[in-house]
This record gives structure tokens, sequence and C-alpha cells, in this order.
């Protein structure tokens, strides 16, 4: 079902993802930050739910459609490296803070701070070309907003 888009990310030099399927990876990379420690909670999924809301100008509808979808392209995505170094690519310079603050969102949900999380956050963060304090700066927005 997602044979096409993961030829595409995991390309040698990946072209530019289209809005619908860079929304869909980036569904996907908020669903793999939430599973990073082993425990997909409840609290996880409402705020996935609600970052693609907000971000995508979705209805709730659609926003579960969107995230049960990007559950099942999760599964089957490439390593986190290749997949966030495509969506690097779909998501413009001044908007990656923002994702940051969304994955931390979503991190942050259940919470509390797991190793595991951060571990693939830091490594996110890395990727997408933002620093550590961006990062710490977009924890620090997310952790506000709750």
């Amino acid at each position: 079902m997602f044979d096409a888009l993961i030829r595409r990310l995991t390309a040698p030099a990946p072209d530019r993802l289209p809005e619908p399927e860079a929304d869909l990876a980036l569904a996907a990379l908020l669903v793999r930050i939430a599973r990073a420690d082993g425990h997909y909670a409840e609290a996880e999924i409402d705020r996935i739910d609600k970052v693609l809301i907000a971000r995508h100008g979705l209805s709730p509808f659609e926003a579960a459609k969107l995230r049960r979808e990007a559950e099942a392209f999760e599964a089957e995505a490439p390593d986190t490296v290749r997949f966030t170094r495509a969506l690097k690519d779909a998501v413009a310079v001044d908007d990656r803070a923002s994702v940051m603050q969304a994955l931390w969102a979503v991190a942050l949900a259940d919470g509390g701070r797991d190793d595991e999380e951060d571990q693939v956050l830091r490594l996110v963060s890395n990727l997408l070309g933002l620093t550590d304090q961006e990062s710490a700066l977009a924890r620090q927005r997310a952790e506000r907003r709750d």
C-alpha cells in the first residue's frame, strides 16, 4: 500500500514529497516518537490527533483517519535516519522548530520523558538541522502548552 512512498523515502537522493505524502510522513514520525518507548498510550494518540488538527486544519474524523494511516505506514517505514532526512526536505526551514515542538508534545503527552523517546528526539532534531538548544526551546514550548 505504501510501496511507492517507501521507495521515494529510501532513494539515494529522495525527491521533495508532495503535500499529502509529506503530511502522512510527518504523522508517521509522530507515531514513531510515541511508540519509541514501547508503549503507545491513549494520551499520545490523542495528542497526535490534536497536532494533526492544528497543523493541517483537519476535522477530528480526518485527523484520526490520517493517524490510522500513519500507524500502518510507520510500521513499514524505513529507519528513522532515512525517514527523517526525507522529511527534512519536505518541511520548510522556518517550520522545523514547530515540527520539533509537535514531536515533543507527543513524547510528553503520557506524562513523562523516557530515555528511548529522548534518544529518538535527539536524533530527529539533529537530522532536521536543529541544534540542541532549538530542540530544548521546542520542548519548553510544548511543556507550556500542556
